[in-house]
């Protein structure tokens, strides 16, 4: 079966070529003899080529490699516009086959059309567009123009123009990671003319830059003789979505000739009618950084950056702008789908994505130990109070983090400071809350994010990945609903991870592993108890025990996950335990591992040293084996032992001999009698020993291991646990009774048996021998 993607975008371009040809299509065929072998022409070349069909499905393969269902592929979701999109790559290859003239025209048309498109949807007026496909590229191309306008002579000499004075870029710490350090490794210059403003401690968000301190930077830098250059801010950081300060930031910027670049998410919303006005002040910056490609959902669209300047010539330096008319075919599928989707089309994309956060953040609001916000401790005005509710109310990213903090405190005691690394654990959870949520909701689009002062966080960012994905409102809604089944595991989990770790200490042949990535109730590790083996031996009995205790562990019937541990773990033959339920019985999983490590301890000493113990036991078979001749001859007599003498004595006098079994126990590596074996009420008192602690415990019928009865959401209902309990009685009472009743019925069965044989005639000579027999 064909891509119907793959095959469809075939159509739509077989078609598109049929029409721009207008029928003339190109039938010479080159026939030029080449005098090589076939071997050495590689298989897909070889003979007049293939079809469309086949080079399609090669492709198919290539996209999906072994993949055997298609539906566990998360793959981005294409619509007519991102059809649009692909047109557009192979309409520009087509186009660039034109004659110059008409190529240069049609080239201007497309570029002065997308960039009035965009700067009228985005409310920049006046603007220049450059597009690009490295979304940094156009704001490496705005700092070569900022330094050719202050650096006159730059584009003679070089770097030897900045010796005067040495630039400097300012980013806030809530920047893309490594932007600063691209910028400057492509402009030729030294790290230190990078200078990372951080974010607010005191007053506002964390996430927005501190206006006072750049202030305070900027004038030291003059002050120094520097050159304050370019000032790059956000309109939506890249991990939490904030926007900074952008009118303060303007002001400072026009006090000290600065050019200030704005990227973020956030820029989105200037399509809207209604905008914030903190974002609303991004229109006012020099250049800006769009990426309409996922926001809108077109695949292989480029990123744009649109900039106001005067100077063409300064431009045409900076490469902002190009003379090559294929350069200029970079805008064609933003040109195609952009007039696809309409004003209308891309309003409600855009539209769409801010509901779905706004939808999700009024859930969020409702569920308890969930964190959304920065919880400030410092005392703010009304005006910035205010200010920030705005911000976070029209900000499209949305950004969680469980915490128990916001939970109420369960019957065990609340986990504040009862342990340390608590900021470490929360992380773990939090990690494993967004690989659960991304896994189980893919449709989501939900990703894990690491933010410096909150910690890990889950993030939630729909113009990014809705419009790729298609994420609907009942996507929002399945997210919210596994958030809530999984936050009172995760309350659970690190309510018992104390008492986990208290039980474990109490066990002499376990030890607690602290590991505080594990997002889990704990790690636990059982130590062999011999002590006169060396490191490696030891080692690898270490090894060998915790690797055969996992599986045993993972064969048991109970909701607790088993594992090794990550990949690249630091602990080594430990037992990770995962994700806890609130009626988990901490003292009976830990009395499980032990009793289980210990059987498996025995039965390794038992296979280490079955050579040995069997070869002491067969000695003493032996020798017991001899010392019972020996009696027998002594109790016999010798004349017994001659074949004709012994029948005719056995004729007249017969001998009850009595001959001693023996069993060789390898558990123990001795010799036991057999006599227990045959007797029966031996039998009845000897009972075997339990295999494993769940035998212990009476349980309900579909109770699983390690739950404590009636405990939890998820445990037996009272109508069911009553049945239950008279049930049991019921089973128990029929259980008494039919022992009771057995009893009576052994004896009469002995006494009968003991008569009928009795009774039986014998012959005269064997009667005394069958007396015997029956005694």
């Amino acid at each position: 079966m064909m891509d119907p993607t793959l095959a469809e975008m075939g159509n739509h371009l077989s078609d598109a070529m049929k029409i721009l040809e207008s029928g003339k299509l190109e039938t010479e065929q080159g026939q030029e003899g080449r005098k090589m072998s076939w071997k050495e022409i590689p298989g897909p070349l070889q003979g007049d080529g293939q079809d469309v069909v086949s080079i399609l499905q090669l492709v198919q393969n290539l996209m999906h490699g072994d993949d055997e269902e298609q539906g566990h592929r998360r793959m981005q979701f294409v619509g007519e516009q991102g059809h649009m999109a692909l047109l557009g790559h192979s309409l520009a290859a087509y186009i660039s086959v034109l004659e110059r003239e008409r190529l240069r025209k049609l080239t201007t048309r497309i570029l002065s059309d997308t960039t009035l498109w965009l700067c009228r949807l985005f409310r920049y007026e006046n603007g220049s567009a450059y597009f690009h496909e490295d979304d940094r590229e156009g704001l490496l191309k705005v700092c070569r123009l900022v330094m050719n306008t202050h650096y006159e002579d730059f584009t003679t000499e070089g770097f030897t123009a900045l010796s005067s004075k040495h630039p400097v870029i300012y980013q806030s710490a809530a920047c893309r990671p490594g932007l600063g350090q691209h910028l400057c490794s492509q402009l030729g210059l030294p790290l230190s003319c990078l200078c990372v403003v951080p974010c607010n401690t005191m007053f506002g968000s964390l996430h927005q830059m501190d206006v006072a301190l750049l202030d305070k930077l900027v004038k030291d830098d003059r002050d120094s003789g520097k050159l304050p250059l370019l000032l790059i801010a956000n309109a939506g950081t890249p991990g939490a979505g904030h926007t900074d300060k952008l009118s303060r930031l303007k002001e400072l910027c026009v006090q000290y000739n600065m050019w200030l670049h704005v990227e973020g998410v956030n820029l989105a919303t200037l399509v809207l009618g209604q905008v914030s006005s903190t974002v609303t002040a991004a229109t006012k910056c020099d250049s800006m950084t769009l990426t309409p490609g996922p926001w809108l959902g077109l695949p292989a669209v480029p990123a744009v950056t649109l900039y106001r300047h005067e100077d063409p010539a300064l431009s045409l330096a900076a490469g902002l702008t190009s003379s090559q008319p294929v350069e200029k075919l970079r805008a064609l599928p933003l040109w195609l789908s952009l007039q696809y989707l309409g004003h209308d089309g891309i309003v409600e994309r855009i539209k769409h994505a801010s509901q779905l956060s706004q939808q999700l953040l009024e859930h969020l609001k409702t569920l308890a130990s969930i964190k959304t916000s920065d919880i400030l401790d410092s005392e703010v005005s009304l005006l910035e109070a205010l200010r920030m509710v705005e911000d976070e109310l029209n900000s499209p990213v949305v950004v969680f983090r469980f915490s128990h903090e916001n939970s109420a405190p369960s019957s065990g005691g609340s986990v504040e400071g009862s342990y340390a690394g608590e900021r470490d654990i929360l992380d773990a959870f939090n990690r494993w809350l967004g690989d659960q949520l991304a896994e189980q909701v893919p449709l989501s689009g939900v990703d894990v994010v690491e933010l410096e002062d909150e910690g890990t966080c889950v993030r939630f960012s729909p113009l990014m990945t809705a419009a790729a994905l298609g994420t609907q409102e009942n996507d929002v809604a399945a997210l919210v609903e596994k958030l809530a089944e999984m936050i009172p595991l995760l309350c659970c989990t690190l309510r018992l991870r104390q008492d986990f770790r208290d039980e474990v200490l109490q066990q002499a042949s376990l030890s607690y592993i602290e590991d505080l990535n594990w997002p889990g109730l704990g790690v636990v590790r059982f130590e062999p108890r011999t002590t006169d083996l060396d490191e490696d031996k030891r080692q690898d009995r270490v090894e060998k025990i915790n690797s055969d205790l996992l599986k045993k562990l993972m064969e048991l019937d109970t909701d607790l996950n088993f594992s090794g541990g990550p990949e690249f773990s630091e602990e080594k033959n430990c037992i990770f335990i995962g994700i806890a339920t609130e009626d988990l019985d901490v003292a009976e999983l830990v009395e499980t591992i032990m009793s289980l490590g210990r059987d498996i301890e025995e039965s390794g000493k038992l296979f280490e040293n079955m050579t040995e113990v069997v070869r002491k036991g067969i000695q003493e078979a032996e020798l017991q084996l001899q010392k019972a001749n020996e009696e027998k001859l002594m109790e016999e007599g010798v004349l017994r032992q001659i074949p004709l003498v012994s029948s005719v004595l056995n004729w007249f006098s017969p001998v009850q001999a009595s001959v001693k079994g023996r069993t060789f126990n390898l558990a123990e590596g001795c010799l036991d009698s057999t006599e227990p074996v045959y007797s029966i009420k031996a039998q009845m008192r000897k009972e075997d020993s339990p295999d494993s602690p769940k035998a212990n415990t009476r349980r309900f019928p579909g109770q699983k291991l390690f739950r404590r009865p009636g405990a939890g959401s998820d445990s037996i209902s009272e109508t069911s646990s009553v049945s239950q309990l008279e049930e049991s009685f019921r089973e128990t009472l029929h259980s008494q009774a039919a022992d009771e009743a057995e009893v009576p019925q052994e004896r009469p069965a002995h006494i009968l048996e003991e008569t009928a044989i009795a009774d039986q005639r014998v012959p005269e000579g064997q009667e005394a021998e069958s007396v015997e027999t029956i005694r």
